[in-house]
């Protein structure tokens, strides 16, 4: 190969002719826009990971280092007393038995109310696509119309019919406070990705016979995965996050995890002990974050997908 041809770019063919390299050079990887772009990338994401750091770095210090250290700094002896302090024997008002009663109460609560108002609300997507009824466009309506009121509007007459149902101040209430307010979102979310399923599938197992349940579970449902990861998620996250339900429906003895997360934080037993008060904070918040770790990418692709059609 000449000198000539290598500084050319071109390249000799078999036949001894030379050949011009074509197409587009390769644009460099740090690119002025690009560097914009992920510079505004890390600072958001240490913008948001800086208190879980804090967060997490004081519940391994004790009480002398959080006192007299740096409240940015390593831990110098890291221990793990103040989360299983925060577990086993934190107070949480009259009782000092840690999350540990909260944590089950949360699960009890939020099992039930994610798996009734997930498959109640896609029964209502699927029927408000595929089987129309007379009004169900108004029913729809009005269905979104309260999904858009404030918890705080319909609380009081949601105490005063738990209370004539004789539930209140258990975790029924609120187990049914949660199915009823999640329904009408879900709903939404079911009704657009139904819409942008192919209606040849459902109009030809129409043709075969096939009735609503039937292709409900063997063709709407197989093709849900995404939007039934999204709905996992937001009714999952939102459950358990949850605090003004579990504080007015739950009872004393039936408070979730976050109700006994504010209990311990506000505690006016002795002195504030800020190891505990992080842990607890943690403890509280791994449930919501393994089910964004796990499950992400299907929430993009489900929400992408639910968004096509309204």
């Amino acid at each position: 190969m000449s000198q000539t041809s290598i500084m050319t770019g071109a390249v000799p063919a078999a036949t001894g002719t030379v050949v011009e390299a074509r197409g587009p050079r390769p644009k460099p990887f740090f690119t002025p826009r690009k560097i914009i772009i992920y510079s505004i990338l890390v600072m958001f994401s240490l913008y948001y990971l800086f208190p879980l750091y804090v967060m997490f770095s004081t519940s391994l210090k004790s009480m002398p280092e959080i006192r007299f250290g740096n409240i940015f700094a390593l831990p110098t002896a890291p221990n793990f007393d103040a989360w299983i302090r925060a577990w086993t024997s934190a107070c949480t008002g009259l009782t000092c038995e840690g999350l540990s009663p909260g944590f089950w109460n949360s699960v009890k609560i939020t099992i039930p109310s994610t798996i009734v108002s997930i498959f109640i609300a896609a029964v209502n997507g699927y029927a408000l696509i595929n089987w129309r009824f007379k009004g169900s466009e108004i029913f729809f309506a009005i269905l979104i119309f309260g999904s858009f009121i404030p918890y705080q509007v319909f609380l009081y007459p949601m105490v005063m019919i738990a209370r004539e149902m004789k539930i209140f101040g258990t975790l029924q209430a609120v187990i049914i406070v949660h199915t009823v307010f999640g329904m009408p979102i879900l709903t939404l979310l079911f009704r657009n990705y139904f819409a942008s399923l192919p209606q040849e599938l459902f109009k030809a197992a129409r043709v075969d016979g096939a009735g609503f349940w039937r292709i409900f579970f063997e063709i709407m449902l197989p093709m849900s995965l995404p939007i039934f990861v999204v709905a996992l998620i937001l009714q999952v996250t939102g459950i358990w996050n949850d605090f003004l339900f579990g504080v007015v429906f739950a009872g004393t003895q039936n408070y979730p995890m976050t109700v006994q997360l504010n209990n311990i934080v506000n505690s006016a037993q002795g002195t504030p002990e800020y190891n505990v008060n992080m842990a607890a904070t943690v403890l509280t918040g791994l449930v919501p974050l393994a089910v964004y770790f796990v499950s992400g990418k299907w929430f993009v692709r489900g929400v992408a997908a639910g968004a096509v059609k309204g």
